[in-house]
């Protein structure tokens, strides 16, 4: 499904364009298309458990951006991402989507490939983060950031506080690349997401994202020592079923975010059915609690506590067992941000592992690690909307 889905995306992009190119003397207002690139460059101290980043030098998630109206109708976005794994660069294609402007009652429809809404943080930019590595929960169930080929139906709510119901079929090779055999090819997710202000200082948004993953993953033999620097952009750690709740408060004075903000998010995520060889009451768990203050224009403090709880099943000598993982991550960082576009950020961050079976592995190779990360992020042109 994914490369015919992609191709069927382009042509529609190339029919809306020529449409919208035939259309403009009568379109309400001209097409307007904006590029832009950003880099993201980290030194690393030393790599981390389900990480991101290598040690030394490297480019986290940098990518290039095009995107704007074909007309009154359709809008459209290509973006071509790249990073260094193992000291090599590798490029992918992040976003090619067309997209819905002018249907009624509030609905709105994309096709072609996207990042999935679940959770808070997923359909943002890494580069966009607080942090300079995304939270555990994300990179050992969603790989970092799930992107994927499918459609998405989005219905907003004409209320008086904010109220969004959505659905997202994909074709899951993205989250679950080597699949069994006899797995469906189809992930589906529902989510909603609700908020509202409190007085005129402060906010708050609340989601719950439900997956539907019908992609088993294959089970095979497991070495910690090798996975411990391997960057996964799929997801480590799988089921058949999860939840993700996310909670977000904002506070300003008088709702003025430009000189000083507080930011909470929080976010609890469960995945059950783990595969076929699992007891029924096996659970991957995962949750994470950040805090940044912005006590100037240009300078911002945070702290963030995660932990993760897994079974990783691991085939020895022919059976399949499942070895416990326990990690949890906890990250202190600063960064200075001197313009709309650039952030350096300097962070701090200790990672404690535990857990294991008398016959299996450890699912987590070091005990302990400490990281210090410098980043550097840089944009240049159009840059996605802010969301909240």
């Amino acid at each position: 499904m994914s490369r015919n889905f992609i191709h069927a995306s382009c042509l529609a992009i190339v029919v809306a364009s020529s449409a919208a190119t035939s259309h403009a003397q009568s379109a309400m207002s001209p097409p307007n298309w904006q590029a832009g690139v950003v880099l993201d460059a980290a030194a690393t101290s030393q790599g981390l458990d389900l990480g991101a980043r290598d040690k030394g030098l490297g480019l986290g998630h940098s990518d290039l951006l095009l995107r704007g109206a074909f007309n009154e109708h359709l809008s459209g976005e290509a973006i071509v991402g790249f990073h260094t794994e193992d000291k090599k660069l590798e490029k992918h294609v992040e976003n090619a989507w067309v997209q819905t402007r002018s249907l009624p009652h509030g609905l709105q429809v994309r096709v072609g490939r996207f990042a999935s809404q679940v959770g808070y943080l997923n359909e943002l930019h890494p580069h966009t983060d607080d942090f300079t590595v995304r939270p555990l929960l994300y990179r050992g169930f969603l790989g970092g950031h799930w992107y994927d080929d499918g459609i998405r139906l989005n219905w907003t709510a004409p209320t008086s506080f904010y109220l969004r119901l959505g659905a997202e079929m994909f074709g899951g090779k993205k989250l679950v690349p080597e699949a069994t055999a006899d797995s469906n090819s189809r992930v589906n997710t529902l989510n909603l997401k609700i908020g509202n202000d409190i007085g005129r200082s402060s906010s708050w948004q609340w989601g719950l994202s439900h997956v539907n993953n019908k992609r088993e993953a294959m089970v095979e033999a497991h070495d910690p020592a090798e996975e411990a620097h391997r960057h996964s952009h799929a997801a480590r750690f799988s089921g058949k079923r999860m939840w993700i709740s996310d909670l977000v408060w904002k506070w300003a004075p008088d709702g003025n975010n430009r000189n000083q903000q507080l930011r909470l998010n929080w976010e609890y995520a469960q995945l059950s059915g783990i595969n076929r060889y699992a007891d029924s009451a096996m659970r991957h768990r995962a949750s994470s609690l950040g805090a940044v203050w912005k006590f100037n224009p240009a300078w911002e403090a945070g702290v963030r506590t995660d932990w993760l709880r897994v079974h990783q099943p691991e085939v020895h000598e022919g059976d399949v067992e499942f070895g416990r993982g326990r990690l949890k991550e906890n990250a202190i960082m600063v960064a200075y941000k001197p313009t709309h576009m650039q952030t350096l950020r300097l962070q701090w961050t200790q990672q404690r592992a535990a857990g294991a079976n008398d016959e299996a592995e450890a699912v987590f190779a070091n005990p302990a690690r400490r990281s210090i990360q410098l980043q550097y992020v840089i944009g240049f042109g159009a840059h996605g909307a802010h969301a909240y």
